[in-house]
C-alpha cells in the first residue's frame, strides 16, 4: 500500500516577485509502507520544502500531494491529517513550551479528543520509549532538561498521537557523536513500534546510509536520484555533480583507489570494507601490504 503519492509537484517562494524562487519542480514520488526513506541534497536544494507538504503545513500550488489515499488539499482532512503524519522538525526541542514534560507530551493526544485514560497510557508510553522515564520526568520542566533530553520530549509529543507516519526534519542536528548514535537507535525503534513509514532530511550521509531503505536526492528542486543506498552512493559522478559528500567508508575506498588498491564503489560499511579488504589481500597473494 502506498502510504505517500507525490505527482508533479511544483512550489515556488516569493512568486511573481523580483526574489521568486523555485524550490520544487515537477516532483514525482512514490512511498509505499513500511519504507525507510530519506532525503538528502545540498542546502536549498528544496528537502524542507518537500517534507513540509506531507501534513499540510505547506499547501500544494500545484500538483497534488496523498497520504494514504486521501489529498492533502482537502482542508477537511487536515486536522486528521496532522495526526496521521507527525512532523519532527530541525531542533525539536524548541517547539516545547509547556510548564512540566507531561503537559508537553499530552498536548497532541489532547487536540485528538482522546479520553483521559488514553491520553495518560500514551503519554507513559512515548516517554517511556523515548528513554524518559514517566516517573521521574512527568512534573520537571522541559526546560531545565539538557539538550539530548529535550529532543528526546519533543520527540516523546509527536509519537504519542501515534502517526502513521513519521517525519524527521535534521534530526542529528548539533549532537555529538554519541547523540547522532542515541538518536539512530531511537529512530529505528519508534520504526518497529509506533511508525513504520518513515521520511527523513539529513545531511549524515553515514546516518543515511544506515538508516535508509531508500535514497532521494534533490537537485534545485527536483528527484536527481532514487535508489537504494548502494545505487546513489555507488554513483561518485552524480554524487559529485549535485554537491552532496559520500559517507565514510566510501571515502576509504576512494582514497585506497588512490592508492591503487580498487575495491567496489557500493561499498558502505565497516563490514563490507573489511571483507572486500580480506579478499584483496588473497587475490594478491597475502603479501601483507593492505
Amino acid at each position: 500500500m502506498q502510504a505517500i503519492k507525490i505527482t508533479d509537484l511544483t512550489y515556488i517562494y516569493s512568486k511573481k516577485t523580483p526574489s521568486e524562487k523555485v524550490a520544487l519542480a515537477g516532483v514525482n514520488l512514490s512511498i509505499n509502507e513500511g519504507e525507510f526513506v530519506t532525503v538528502v541534497g545540498h542546502t536549498g536544494s528544496g528537502k524542507s520544502t518537500l517534507v513540509q507538504h506531507l501534513n499540510g503545513l505547506i499547501k500544494a500550488q500545484t500538483g497534488v500531494v496523498e497520504i494514504c489515499g486521501i489529498p492533502t488539499s482537502n482542508k477537511k482532512n487536515l486536522k486528521q491529517l496532522r495526526f496521521d503524519v507527525g512532523m519532527v522538525f530541525q531542533y525539536p526541542e524548541y517547539q516545547l513550551f509547556e510548564d512540566t514534560v507531561a503537559k508537553d507530551v499530552a498536548f497532541g493526544p489532547k487536540n485528538m479528543k482522546l479520553s483521559k485514560e488514553e491520553i495518560d497510557k500514551r503519554v507513559r508510553r512515548a516517554m517511556d520509549l523515548v528513554g524518559l522515564p514517566y516517573e521521574t520526568f512527568a512534573e520537571r520542566s522541559p526546560f531545565e532538561l539538557s539538550g539530548g533530553e529535550k529532543r528526546r520530549a519533543a520527540i516523546a509529543g509527536v509519537i504519542a498521537m501515534e502517526p502513521k507516519i513519521l517525519v524527521l526534519d535534521e534530526p542529528f542536528a548539533g549532537l555529538d557523536p554519541i547523540g547522532v548514535k542515541e538518536i539512530t537507535e531511537l529512530v529505528l525503534k519508534l520504526k518497529r513500534e509506533i511508525c513504520p513509514t518513515v521520511v527523513m532530511v539529513t545531511h549524515n550521509m553515514d546516518s543515511a546510509c544506515e538508516l535508509a531503505d531508500r535514497i532521494v536526492a534533490l537537485c534545485d528542486g527536483k528527484i536527481v536520484a532514487d535508489g537504494s543506498p548502494k545505487e546513489v552512493f555507488g554513483d561518485r559522478n552524480l554524487i559529485k555533480e549535485i554537491g552532496l559528500d559520500v559517507p565514510f567508508v566510501a571515502r576509504v575506498v576512494d582514497r585506497l583507489e588512490e592508492e591503487g588498491i580498487s575495491l567496489d564503489k557500493t561499498i558502505l560499511t565497516i563490514d563490507e570494507l573489511t571483507s572486500a579488504l580480506e579478499e584483496y589481500k588473497k587475490l594478491k597473494g597475502g603479501d601483507g601490504n593492505v
